[in-house]
């Protein structure tokens, strides 16, 4: 996130939220088989992957279309990303069949790109692993990465799926009884 996206946030609320995208862009890269879990984790830890994204700038006038610029990300909480990959990545199987027992018949596995993916993997475990992390928080954290990213299906279905594995797993945060 950049500071024009930070506003409003607290600190820690900032790095968690940079620690969860950088979790996505480092599980996404295992998925596309770009290097091993701690290889990854080295890289995004010691800046020599992540830490910046591509930001349009509209022209003024309105006449040529949008250039871009680099903007710097916060730094993540190490803790945080370190545990969300290495987590992730250890319970991709478990993670998968989680995933694929919520999918919905007009979203199969299949279809699901390797970004959507990562997005999923990552929430679930932190739903699953994090009891720390407030469902609906973390809910919010993975739906606005796939806005990041999406501006169509993917992102309901990011929501509707993570919503439903928080509601199973972790019924009392909603106010219901497990069943």
């Amino acid at each position: 996130m950049g500071m024009a996206q930070t506003q409003g946030k607290g600190e820690r609320q900032v790095r968690s939220a940079a620690a969860r995208l950088a979790a996505v862009q480092a599980l996404y890269s295992l998925d596309v088989g770009e290097g091993s879990v701690e290889e990854l984790v080295r890289a995004f830890m010691n800046g020599a992957v992540g830490g910046y994204t591509m930001v349009d700038v509209p022209d003024p006038a309105g006449i040529f279309d949008p250039t871009e610029t680099r903007t710097e990300l916060e730094p993540p909480d190490g803790e945080l990303f370190c545990q969300l990959v290495r987590g992730a990545a250890a319970e991709r199987a478990r993670l998968d069949e989680v995933i694929q027992a919520t999918l919905s018949s007009d979203w199969p596995w299949e279809r699901l790109e390797a970004l959507v993916r990562a997005i999923l993997r990552a929430g679930v475990y932190e739903l699953l692993e994090r009891p720390r992390t407030p469902p609906k928080v973390a809910i919010k954290e993975y739906v606005d990465i796939a806005l990041a990213f999406y501006s169509g299906p993917e992102t309901k279905l990011v929501n509707a799926l993570l919503d439903r594995v928080a509601r199973s797993a972790r019924p009392e945060a909603f106010g219901t009884k497990a069943g």
